[in-house]
């Protein structure tokens, strides 16, 4: 790599970033024909801080961007495509990180508006075994492209739709872990929201396709995107009515609410509320579709796709949100969240998504406000399961121990062992056959 060195360092910026590229396509390309999964090792990631993140001005790096497009697009390998783009933008840990997240924000969002799938997939890949926190950036770079900066450009945005549903599945578990509702910045713009339940409306298979296309070990990676964005999504749904009624008041004109403010913001929340309504349905929905998807794959009761420990937090803030409205005037809005959380936690146990005790559910929801609905969740009958050998107070019923609950399988042979999850390494995108529900 030394001598690559020497010779970028006489070529002019844009050019040395070009040629790094073109040595990186060979190396890689040498290293695939005798290993499936290439190490990544230091050289290759110096030269790439060295001449791509750190010399560019504004107009080469625009050019820079165009020519990565086109290289991802005319790359007939998928396995190089996606080790290149994993050498260019897997975080480091270092100081160069940020000039590469924000190419890497500049890249996807140029992806989106001249529709290169290649990049998308690769785009997708990389959400799935990046870290949360880069995760995040990536989605706020690409909302305040398309839903915050230009009006109307949003519809760009939705045509990824029928181009990469994997990049549309990793994007909107990432927006949902952006976007938590915790405050008033945090409420997810009225165009994104659309978008999103509009697609999930239109398939909601569509926030499965990570779930069914990645190989499930016992202990997920800490960290990392979930495999589907259904707790964000529930999050979303349950909290909703509470930040909305807390949200702030509409800026003041001469010490009163001009009348149009008021009724811009009257009109914003009655179609934010219609919106959560029907993200609702396509969850319940979706989580009635996984109990299939689980059997299919031998982890119905072994694996919880909505982890209860994630359940905590989200019934601590629904009580600390009510507490902070005044329930004298937020009566409504406290009842249709509990309504939405016990209909979420009904289903998804009942299909096994959320693996929990009785004794776990109802100590979780015991600070709660009352809700009738909440305590038929909690205290009501279960329909029996036809399986047999079921766990005492456990629901939904079961015949093989949780994973992550330390029990061993009563019949280990009906239980192969379980594909390493892919984590930090690399794997190449599967395809998904995909047909959008009519």
């Amino acid at each position: 790599m030394s001598d690559i060195r020497h010779s970028l360092l006489r070529r002019d910026a844009l050019s040395a970033a070009k040629e790094v590229l073109y040595h990186l396509d060979i190396y890689f390309s040498s290293q695939l024909q005798s290993a499936p999964l290439p190490i990544v090792d230091k050289g290759p990631v110096e030269l790439l801080e060295e001449f791509v993140f750190q010399r560019l001005n504004s107009l080469q790096e625009l050019q820079l961007l165009e020519i990565m497009c086109n290289y991802f697009q005319e790359q007939t390998k998928d396995s190089v495509r996606q080790i290149i783009f994993s050498s260019l933008f897997s975080p480091q840990g270092n100081k160069a990180d940020d000039s590469r997240m924000n190419l890497l924000g500049k890249l996807v969002s140029m992806a989106v508006a001249v529709c290169r799938i290649p990049v998308l997939e690769c785009a997708a890949s990389w959400l799935q075994r990046t870290p949360v926190v880069y995760c995040v950036r990536l989605a706020r770079a690409l909302v305040d492209d398309y839903c915050c900066l230009v009006p109307g450009s949003v519809q760009t945005l939705k045509q990824i739709f029928s181009a990469s549903p994997r990049f549309c599945c990793q994007f909107i578990t990432s927006v949902t872990a952006l976007y938590d509702l915790s405050s008033d910045d945090l409420i997810p713009p009225l165009d994104l929201l659309e978008m999103i339940v509009n697609w999930i409306f239109e398939d909601p298979r569509l926030i499965l396709i990570t779930f069914l296309n990645t190989p499930i070990a016992a202990n997920l990676p800490i960290g990392f995107l979930e495999l589907t964005p259904l707790t964000g999504l529930i999050r979303w749904c349950v909290k909703a009515p509470l930040a909305y009624k807390r949200r702030k008041k509409p800026p003041l004109s001469n010490g009163h609410v001009t009348s149009k403010v008021s009724q811009d913001s009257g009109e914003a929340d009655r179609d934010s509320h219609l919106l959560y309504s029907k993200l609702h349905l396509s969850v319940l929905q979706v989580l009635m579709m996984l109990q299939v998807h689980l059997t299919e794959k031998n982890l119905y009761g072994r694996l919880g796709l909505i982890l209860f420990d994630h359940m905590v937090p989200l019934v601590e803030e629904i009580n600390r949100l009510a507490d902070e409205l005044n329930p004298l005037n937020a009566s409504q809005e406290i009842e249709l969240s509990l309504d939405r959380l016990a209909q979420a936690l009904q289903v998804a146990m009942a299909s096994g998504a959320l693996l929990c005790t009785r004794d776990d559910l109802r100590t979780l929801c015991s600070r709660l406000p009352h809700n009738n609905l909440l305590q038929l969740v909690i205290s009501g009958p279960v329909q029996q399961s036809p399986h047999t050998a079921l766990p005492p107070g456990f629901y939904p019923h079961i015949h093989t121990p949780p994973l992550g609950y330390g029990a061993v399988p009563a019949h280990p042979a009906a239980h192969p062992a379980l594909p390493t999850h892919p984590g930090h390494t690399f794997i190449s995108g599967v395809a998904f056959p995909f047909r959008p529900i009519r």
